[in-house]
């Protein structure tokens, strides 16, 4: 049978079962998630209203839907599928995944908080060998660091036996650039770290478009570290 035999809502589907998922466009990916009478239509209409797919990663639902055409449920799949990609991004990382510099631990961490449409306050827990134990979310929504309470980041530490951690938040706007806030939070941690004897590695903003920044690289808030 000939593509074009078809039904219109299968094309999608039957292109990537038939050259593979990597061989076919982002385009066909989505319409191959959406699953109705004209998926390819629609996945064109995603994609010109929210610029490409880290667009559609950071809409509400409310906002997919107000596409023609698109329902809940295809909105639900869309987001779902979104977050299974990131997810399979970090358990690829493997759970002993090594941190050997700051590019190391932005890279593992975009997976999570790059495109998020609201501030996410992240921790990765570290062995001896700087390896990833565990990553966890401690916060979520408008960040304020003044809410950010030293006793419940290192209590994971102490309870998963970490010898260090590293410390990480998003900036929506996609500026990556540490405010005077970030900086006083970071010297707060590392303090406690000393007394704690849980060494606070790195405090990593993430930004927009693979932009990060390193506070332990800067020299912001290590000082004394």
């Amino acid at each position: 049978m000939l593509m074009k035999d078809f039904p219109e809502k299968e094309r999608p589907v039957n292109r990537v079962c038939e050259m593979g998922a990597q061989a076919v466009s982002g385009t066909e990916l989505l319409a191959s998630i959406l699953q109705t009478g004209h998926a390819f239509e629609q996945a064109q209409a995603l994609i010109e209203r929210f610029g490409d797919m880290a667009g559609i990663d950071r809409a509400e639902i409310a906002e997919i839907v107000d596409v023609r055409g698109i329902g809940k449920a295809q909105a639900a799949r869309i987001k779902a599928a979104i977050e299974l990609g990131r997810r399979v991004v970090w358990d690829r990382q493997d759970d002993k995944f090594q941190i050997r510099s700051p590019g190391d631990a932005a890279g593992l961490l975009m997976a999570t908080l790059c495109n998020l449409p609201q501030e996410h306050f992240v921790i990765l827990y570290l062995d001896t060998r700087n390896r990833v134990i565990e990553q966890e979310t401690l916060y979520k929504g408008t960040l304020n660091t003044s809410i950010v309470r030293v006793g419940e980041v290192f209590r994971g530490a102490i309870a998963r036996h970490c010898a260090g951690i590293i410390v990480a938040h998003n900036h929506p706007s996609g500026d990556a650039s540490p405010s005077p806030e970030d900086i006083a939070l970071t010297r707060r941690l590392v303090d406690a770290g000393k007394l704690m004897e849980v060494e606070v590695l790195d405090h990593v903003i993430v930004g927009g478009a693979g932009r990060y920044t390193s506070l332990r690289e800067r020299g912001l808030g290590f000082e004394n570290a």
